[in-house]
């Protein structure tokens, strides 16, 4: 048993607790501390009328709520969590630190009370597949792995039964690292371009978030970073531990990198490209970050492996069907043009494109001339619809005769008439290049819908 779980929640006996924001994450936290005896408020904007069964239940089982509008407003704590998605400065969180209290988090606890080795993954894009990717390569290798994080699965209710040898490997949001005070033993950053500019104040915000999965580490410490990205290449002279590359373009001195189709590591191969069987030049480098990540913990046939089985994480690229030969895909998790564009690049042919939805205030610019070259048809809804429109009308390869651009104004009827237009032999792709907040919950919502509608075709 990991007795660091139970020295923690006893340090929390005699506070109030308050728990902002009573999602998936945060229910199981609720649960742990009243189990123990903690006085918990939860608070939630969600009005009272509209709270699901589960969180009356935490209620019922001694929870104070404190919903709806206003539900920051005199709140008073010890200690506070707040939910992944709330910035760490904004004025009610502000000002319970003025008074005092701690703030924390479900994911900040986990990292305080885990007994074993954490591997973290960050980046704007491409986090949710390496995590896995790692996973099941160490557990391919015969490791004890738990995997939670933004991927879904909170870890803190999970800690007690983890033991110094196990692995966790754990995808974090820029929106956990902000406030992270402690780093992963091995970090990983995928990449970073212009994202979640809706909540963090500025570019500068969002990437100084990003290295925090590195930040706190010791000489000990290793980070693994995508030398094609000019970014993280920058995060380099800020680590204090060993700097490991991954790279598509050239031959770092210290990594990973592809050569000739093949995937070397500091000239040793570890696998053919063309054995990974989900589609896309992002995920070769998200292989790549992988076989840096579990170097010296699985061997070069442990990720080949995995390359040739694993078929993808649902909403990436994820094929839905064939009908009258147009085939579907689903790639809902493409909440940034960079995304978008990764996902353009894995098809050979010109592609249907579905795009747009809610506006996290990126640019779009980069996206105009992907879809030029990528896309025959474009279907647009949403709040960025017209943002997409102009970035692809601006381009100077832009013609209106071999790429026909339609207004649907939103999800559904955007889907529709894309089926509609689609003839044998075309492939349709849901990539929205935003996030899916104006219509749906989130981005996995918005996946399952789109594969239901593709499926009552």
């Amino acid at each position: 048993m990991n007795h660091l779980v139970d020295q923690y929640f006893d340090s929390l006996s005699d506070k109030k607790v308050a728990v902002l924001g009573i999602g998936v994450s945060n229910r199981p936290l609720i649960r742990m501390l009243l189990a123990r005896g903690i006085h918990v408020l939860a608070c939630d904007k969600t009005p009272r009328e509209k709270l699901d069964a589960e969180v009356l239940e935490l209620e019922q089982a001694g929870a104070v709520l404190h919903v709806g509008e206003g539900y920051l407003d005199d709140v008073r704590a010890d200690v506070v969590f707040r939910t992944p998605g709330m910035h760490p400065e904004i004025p009610a969180l502000r000002r319970l630190r003025a008074a005092g209290a701690e703030i924390t988090s479900e994911m900040e606890a986990f990292f305080e009370v885990c007994p074993c080795r954490i591997i973290a993954v960050t980046g704007s894009d491409g986090k949710t597949t390496t995590t896995t990717l790692i996973a099941k390569i160490l557990e391919h290798a015969g490791h004890r792995v738990w995997i939670g994080g933004n991927i879904g699965a909170p870890l803190l209710p999970q800690a007690a039964e983890m033991t110094p040898t196990d692995l966790a490997v754990v995808e974090l949001s820029s929106f956990q690292l902000m406030s992270m005070e402690r780093s992963a033993d091995i970090a990983v950053v995928t990449n970073v371009a212009p994202n979640h500019l809706d909540v963090h104040k500025d570019m500068a915000e969002y990437v100084q978030a990003k290295k925090n999965v590195f930040a706190h580490q010791s000489e000990a410490g290793k980070v693994i970073l995508n030398y094609d990205n000019a970014i993280t290449r920058g995060f380099a002279a800020d680590a204090n531990g060993t700097v490991e590359y991954f790279s598509r373009q050239t031959k770092p001195e210290n990594g990973v990198y592809l050569e000739d189709g093949v995937i070397y590591r500091n000239g040793k191969r570890i696998m053919a490209a063309a054995d990974i069987r989900i589609p896309g030049v992002h995920n070769i480098e998200n292989y790549m970050a992988a076989a840096c990540a579990v170097e010296g913990l699985a061997t070069e046939e442990d990720i080949d492996e995995i390359a040739r089985t694993f078929a993808g994480v649902e909403h990436r690229i994820e094929f839905v069907r064939e009908l009258d030969g147009v085939k579907y895909y689903n790639d809902s998790i493409a909440s940034s043009p960079s995304r978008t564009i990764a996902g353009l690049r894995s098809f050979p042919e010109k592609v249907i494109l579905i795009a747009g939805g809610y506006d996290k205030h990126i640019p779009y610019d980069v996206l105009g001339p992907e879809i030029c070259a990528h896309v025959k048809k474009l279907f647009l809804g949403g709040a960025t619809g017209q943002k997409i429109r102009d970035a692809v009308e601006r381009c100077p390869e832009y013609d209106p005769n071999t790429l026909e651009i339609v207004d649907c104004g939103s999800f559904e009827p955007a889907v529709r008439a894309a089926a509609a237009a689609a003839k044998p032999g075309d492939v349709v792709l849901m990539s929205p290049a935003s996030a899916a907040f104006d219509q749906f919950k989130n981005f996995m919502v918005r996946g399952a819908f789109f594969k239901k509608l593709v499926k009552e075709l």
